[in-house]
């Protein structure tokens, strides 16, 4: 939020837009930086700063404010994100080990994907993603998924927001997502072919719930001369069916709760059959 827009009202609201002024590449905001994000006076920030740093929502530096680990430890306790890591990472953990590439794991939020978790290593191509990152569902693997098996509500709003370019391959017309949503459909995982960061590709198969509604995607991303995307798929679709079975049988027996989920259940989803050499 900046100054051009509407400061909250309440107390609360002001206090939480200070938190949700920082974005996922802040490690840390100056006084200044965050009354222009938040629209609020500098006073009132001052203060709030002040009682936020006292709750340990936030932290003092020597220039500014930084997150703080309160704010931590209350993610940790939000029960269906940790169910859904906890019971994931396992397969991110084999998908990792079987390519040594980046491994995320995202659900949606509003119109971007959001990583959940992430599995790399030394191996791995360094990229821009992190846990708790978003980016937009239109240029991503992952996303691709949640547009393309969503409520066609879901894609009026991304197009609503307008399709920015974020390199020269992001696709940033509407009737070319269309059709690049549709054969996402037809073939059962998304592709991204460098649409969010130069030289960086991903692929991703969708997590059902038990009524075949995507509630998640796990992606295998890394650099786009070495990802042989098609090649890949079927791994990452036998990941992904394998703890969607998982995921289901729990919700049965009462001891996971799963995201809620909207728009179209997929059609039944055929075997995934493994790679000819295995990832790599």
């Amino acid at each position: 939020m900046d100054a051009s827009h509407e400061a909250p009202k309440s107390v609360l609201a002001r206090g939480l837009s200070l938190l949700n002024a920082f974005g996922p590449a802040d490690a840390e905001l100056t006084l200044t930086e965050l009354a222009a994000r938040t629209g609020l006076p500098k006073p009132t920030v001052h203060r709030l700063l002040g009682e936020l740093v006292n709750w340990g929502g936030l932290e003092r530096t020597r220039s500014g404010y930084r997150l703080g680990m309160r704010l931590f430890v209350l993610g940790q306790r939000v029960p269906r994100p940790r169910g859904l890591r906890d019971a994931a990472l396992p397969y991110l953990e084999d998908l990792y080990e079987a390519s040594h590439e980046n491994i995320h794991l995202a659900v949606l939020d509003g119109i971007h994907t959001l990583f959940l978790d992430k599995v790399s290593g030394r191996r791995s191509m360094p990229i821009i993603s992190r846990v708790g990152g978003r980016l937009p569902a239109y240029c991503t693997a992952t996303g691709k998924l949640f547009l393309a098996f969503g409520a066609p509500e879901r894609l009026r709003r991304v197009l609503g927001a307008g399709l920015a370019r974020h390199t020269p391959h992001t696709i940033a017309m509407p009737g070319l997502l269309e059709r690049d949503l549709a054969r996402t459909l037809e073939r059962g995982y998304g592709i991204n072919r460098e649409e969010s960061e130069v030289g960086v590709s991903a692929v991703a198969a969708p997590v059902f719930d038990h009524r075949r509604r995507v509630i998640a995607a796990i992606s295998i991303t890394g650099h786009a001369g070495r990802l042989d995307l098609d090649r890949l798929a079927p791994a990452v679709r036998t990941s992904a069916l394998s703890l969607s079975r998982e995921l289901s049988h729990a919700a049965a027996n009462g001891t996971l709760v799963l995201p809620a989920a909207e728009g179209r259940a997929a059609p039944p989803a055929p075997p995934a059959r493994p790679p000819r050499d295995g990832p790599a």
